[in-house]
C-alpha cells in the first residue's frame, strides 16, 4: 500500500521535540498540535485527527512496535470518569501554567524551567530567551512541560501496554469526542 504525505507526521512530532530543546521557544508550535484536533472536530464532527493526522500517535505506534508489550490497557483507562478526571486534572495544570504566565507578565520573575509530571523541574539555564518579552518564554517552557509530561505518560503506557494506549486517555482525544458528541446531538435535535 503506497503510503500517504500524512503517515509521516510522526517526524513533526520528533521535530517538535528536537526544536524545543534546541530552543524552548519552539515550544509554542506545540499550539499547533493543540488547537487543530479541536478545530477539525469543531469543523468536521469527527475524530478524523486522532485517527489519522496525530503525530504523537504515530511516533508511540513505531516505537511500540518495537518496545511494547502489546498488553491490553487496564480497563479503567477507558472509563467516563478516568478520561473525563483526567481531562480536568490536565486542564488545572494547563490553567497553573497559564497563570504563572500571567504572573511573569505582571512583573513576576521568569522561571527557567520546564516541570515534568507536574513535579520535577528540570533546570533549562541553556535557553536564550532574552529576544523576548519575559511572558512568552515563560509560556514555552511551561507548555513545553505540558507536552514532555504527556509525551513520558504516552511512552509508559506505550511499553506497559498496547503502543496507543496513550490514546485512550489523551486529554486531546477526550476533548475532540466530547465536541462530537455535541455535533452529533444537535444534529439529531435539527
Amino acid at each position: 500500500m503506497k503510503r500517504k504525505w500524512y503517515d509521516y507526521l510522526w517526524i513533526a512530532e520528533l521535530l517538535y521535540w528536537v526544536l524545543g530543546v534546541c530552543n524552548i521557544l519552539f515550544a509554542w508550535l506545540g499550539m499547533v498540535f493543540f488547537c487543530i484536533p479541536l478545530l477539525m472536530a469543531i469543523v468536521g464532527g469527527n475524530k478524523t485527527y486522532c485517527n489519522r493526522f496525530c503525530g504523537r500517535g504515530q511516533l508511540l505506534g513505531l516505537l511500540g512496535s518495537k518496545f511494547s508489550r502489546n498488553a491490553p490497557p487496564p480497563r479503567f483507562l477507558r472509563s467516563r470518569w478516568f478520561r473525563g478526571g483526567f481531562l480536568a486534572f490536565f486542564m488545572v495544570m494547563f490553567g497553573l501554567m497559564l497563570r504563572s504566565t500571567y504572573m511573569v507578565f505582571s512583573g513576576a520573575p521568569l522561571r527557567q524551567s520546564v516541570t515534568l509530571l507536574w513535579t520535577f523541574k528540570l533546570p533549562w539555564q541553556w535557553a536564550e530567551v532574552g529576544m523576548v518579552a519575559p511572558w512568552v518564554a515563560q509560556f514555552a517552557f511551561g507548555f513545553f512541560g505540558v507536552m514532555m509530561t504527556s509525551t513520558v505518560l504516552g511512552l509508559l503506557t506505550m511499553v506497559l501496554f498496547r503502543p496507543r494506549s496513550w490514546c485512550v486517555y489523551c486529554p486531546m482525544g477526550t476533548m475532540t469526542q466530547g465536541i462530537c458528541k455535541l455535533k452529533q446531538g444537535k444534529e439529531d435535535i435539527q
